[in-house]
């Protein structure tokens, strides 16, 4: 009985790496199920975009929140002075605004590299097309 169970658990296990195979080397059906929606690129002026939006909308915004939270959280400390709730509330806030903090430098860190990634994609096809240049140059030489 042992064996049998072995040997279709082999099969399957098969069967399920034949499928993710054909999944990853395919292309996503018309229907949008097996993938993303088709474009993998974005304009430069897309990417300047989307950072204009996280340093003029996102970044302020998410500070203003963290300030007007902490003031409140603040309150609510003094409110609850010498009771447990105080000391909650305070590491709540203490936490709130280590994940602020972290938020910010994401947004940072997508903002700088929304910005570079064009000039990094043209840094790549200039250095993939020198890298192609000696192939010409040898085809000319041999009379190609």
């Amino acid at each position: 009985m042992s064996g049998d169970f072995a040997q279709e658990w082999g099969g399957e296990r098969a069967r399920a790496a034949d499928q993710a195979a054909m999944r990853l080397n395919g292309v996503p059906a018309a229907d949008g199920g097996g993938g993303g929606g088709g474009t993998f690129a974005s304009t430069p002026a897309q990417k300047r975009s989307a950072a204009n939006t996280i340093e003029t909308e996102l970044e302020p915004n998410t500070k203003k929140a963290t300030e007007h939270a902490d003031e409140s959280t603040s309150t609510a400390v003094k409110g609850f002075n010498g009771w447990d709730a105080a000391l909650g509330l305070k590491k709540v806030a203490d936490t709130w605004d280590q994940q602020v903090k972290v938020l910010i430098g994401r947004l940072g860190s997508e903002k700088g590299s929304l910005r570079g990634a064009s000039g990094l994609f043209v840094r790549n096809d200039l250095g993939t097309g020198d890298g192609f240049r000696p192939l010409g140059s040898q085809s000319k030489l041999n009379g190609l």
